[in-house]
């Protein structure tokens, strides 16, 4: 006997709540697309109450069209929606909102309260919803505009409810979005209000007055205003000036026709041209609006309308090159020589039949095959000097003496030690070379051998028994700087060094909610750190492990780490700062070790529980096999 059917229609009640799961994931996802519908009704002011980061409510409060008692209700249905009525009406949308998923998603997994009046009419209509079914819909006396409230997000979603992360991180997710609508729509006024205290009161202006407002008036001084028109795109918005870019913390901000969007295509353009000004790991601010024909574009490709799809991305990713080159050099971003100063070169009037003549003076008596006497801490990027030659002891402690300010016998202890860990080098004669049958010359173990080479500053590689070991210097210096830093928590409270002159830093107002909640675990871990007010923070003492590094980059990095992560236990938590304090404090590229260094660096680094991964998970160490080093010689 056959089997009965088995498959089955949803009820919408479960279609929505799985609908839900894509279209919000967050508070601040209710808290978009509440904000984009009211601006999509011509709202000119607009007011987000949130209480306890949105778990408990979410309102939004707006002076737009209204809807009538009809409308109202059917606004919640799935797929019900106003901006468009073909499907042909995707490719010239000129509204944030299109598809009819965000009300109905939003009512499937809360408590829904509405109270909406149009302009022309005399009186309102209440509708309070529940789990996508209406419990009632009544009369009601209110002013002209849309007054929506979430409560209770994710009641009938609790697994979703229960992954939420704590306040303080998700109540810095939806700044971050309401800042993201805020640059957007800088002809709406703005209020956020979270549990009674009003964190931001933005007016109408223009956007470089919006930037200043929500970053700081320090923000102003930083960027620098682009604008280009072409039949494919006009570009207008501001970039930031090279000297201002940041390791972490930069503004990042496409906009394309009103709305926001992430494009990592058109964001290596704009690295592109920043890369000859800025250390590899900053990153500069900016703040670009693309406006371009609604038929180029495609935004229904994510649920969240995050990710665009342009018709001409090459063409605008030159047209952005040009624009961003073209506005730093008319604000010589890029500097200039100055050819007007003292004890310039002078430059002779050019004369064809003149006789060359050298400028400088040459010694006739220099033999450069010459036995030469250089510190042994000078290795360069891909270059490898041969210690196959006399040593002038003498000479090497005193340049060692005078550098570090060591003792002549701790000097010369140290010299001996790295004189003798040194490879011996010699040359093969042509009966000692290998056959083309034998294999390559090993070593006796899969460790490293001692011999390194650091390659553009960044790698170091070293011959195993097994072929080409390649190290990522940076990674290892964060693994090793990790487990001090780990093993520093566990002995108690890591000591204070008191900054001789204290620095400022100024975040944005998503920046400073963590910052707060973290200020406890950050005392333990050596930092001294006190507000001042409007999101500025002073930075009084840092811990002894970064002495080196520099205090404004070590509290954005853990800031960032911390913004990541969410809610953890305090182990944890004090895992994740010790990742971003180690990341912040290890060398970078700009950073040119010795062999001295380079050797202690690779030994600390196999003392280390896992030398092959840093903290979060990223290789450290890799082999090229001898297999693979034959293919790649054919």
């Amino acid at each position: 006997m056959a089997a009965s059917d088995i498959i089955k229609l949803l009820p919408d009640s479960v279609a929505n709540q799985i609908a839900a799961g894509e279209v919000i994931q967050r508070p601040a996802s209710v808290v978009k697309e509440l904000v984009e519908n009211a601006i999509d009704a011509g709202a000119t002011d607009i007011s987000i109450i949130i209480k306890d980061a949105g778990r408990t409510l979410i309102q939004v409060v707006d002076n737009g069209s209204g809807m009538s008692p009809t409308d109202a209700r059917m606004a919640f249905e799935r797929h019900a929606t106003s901006k468009i009525a073909a499907a042909d009406d995707l490719y010239t949308l000129h509204t944030m909102g299109f598809r009819g998923e965000a009300l109905a998603s939003i009512a499937a997994v809360a408590q829904i309260e509405l109270r909406t009046m149009r302009p022309g009419d005399s009186i309102g209509s209440r509708l309070t919803i529940a789990a996508s079914k209406v419990e009632s819909q009544e009369a009601c006396a209110c002013v002209p505009g849309t007054n929506l409230m979430v409560k209770n997000l994710f009641a009938y979603l609790p697994v979703r409810r229960k992954f939420l992360k704590k306040d303080s991180v998700e109540l810095g997710h939806i700044v971050h979005e309401f800042e993201r609508l805020a640059l957007v729509n800088t002809n709406v006024d703005f209020t956020l209000i979270h549990n009674d205290v009003t964190l931001h009161r933005l007016l109408h202006g223009s956007l470089r007055q919006r930037i200043g407002e929500l970053f700081g008036k320090s923000m102003e001084k930083q960027i620098i205003p682009l604008s280009t028109e072409t039949s494919l795109v006009r570009l207008s918005g501001y970039v930031g000036l090279p000297q201002f870019a940041r390791r972490r913390g930069a503004h990042q901000y496409f906009f394309v026709n009103g709305r926001n969007m992430r494009h990592p295509y058109f964001h290596s353009a704009v690295m592109s041209c920043f890369a000859p000004l800025i250390a590899a790991d900053m990153q500069p601010s900016y703040f670009i609006n693309f406006e371009v024909e609604p038929d180029r574009i495609d935004v229904n490709i994510h649920p969240q309308k995050h990710e665009i799809k342009f018709e001409d991305e090459q063409g605008i990713w030159q047209i952005l090159v040009a624009a961003i080159k073209e506005a730093m050099g008319k604000t010589n971003a890029a500097g200039a020589i100055d050819f007007n100063v003292d004890n310039a070169p002078e430059i002779p009037t050019f004369t064809p039949d003149a006789q060359a003549k050298a400028t400088v003076d040459f010694d006739e008596s220099y033999n450069p095959f010459e036995t030469m006497h250089s510190a042994p801490n000078t290795m360069h990027n891909a270059q490898c000097t041969m210690h196959n030659r006399a040593v002038d002891w003498d000479s090497l402690s005193n340049n060692f003496k005078r550098e570090r300010n060591a003792s002549l016998e701790e000097v010369r202890s140290a010299l001996n030690i790295m004189e003798q860990s040194r490879p011996q080098v010699r040359q093969l004669g042509l009966d000692e070379l290998p056959d083309q049958e034998n294999e390559l010359i090993r070593t006796d173990s899969s460790q490293p051998t001692g011999s390194y080479i650091t390659i553009a500053n960044r790698y170091i590689a070293t011959p195993v028994r097994d072929g080409l070991m390649l190290i990522d210097r940076h990674r290892a210096h964060v693994r090793v700087l990790y487990e001090r830093i780990m093993n520093c928590i566990a002995d108690g409270p890591i000591a204070t060094q008191r900054l001789i002159f204290p620095e400022t830093v100024t975040l944005s107002a998503s920046e400073d909610l963590v910052l707060a909640s973290t200020c406890d675990s950050l005392s333990r871990l050596g930092f001294d750190i006190s507000p001042l007010g409007d999101c500025t923070w002073a930075i009084n003492g840092m811990p002894s492990a970064l002495s080196a590094a520099s205090p404004v980059d070590s509290i954005r990095d853990i800031i960032g780490r911390v913004a990541q992560t969410g809610e953890l236990p305090d182990t944890e938590l004090f895992a994740a700062i010790a990742t971003a304090m180690a990341r912040t404090a290890a060398v970078n590229v700009n950073n040119r070790l010795g062999e001295a260094e380079t050797d202690m660096l690779v030994a600390d680094l196999f003392k280390t529980s896992s030398p092959n991964y840093t903290p979060d998970g990223q290789i450290i160490v890799t082999t090229i096999g001898l297999e693979e080093l034959g293919r790649l010689f054919n």
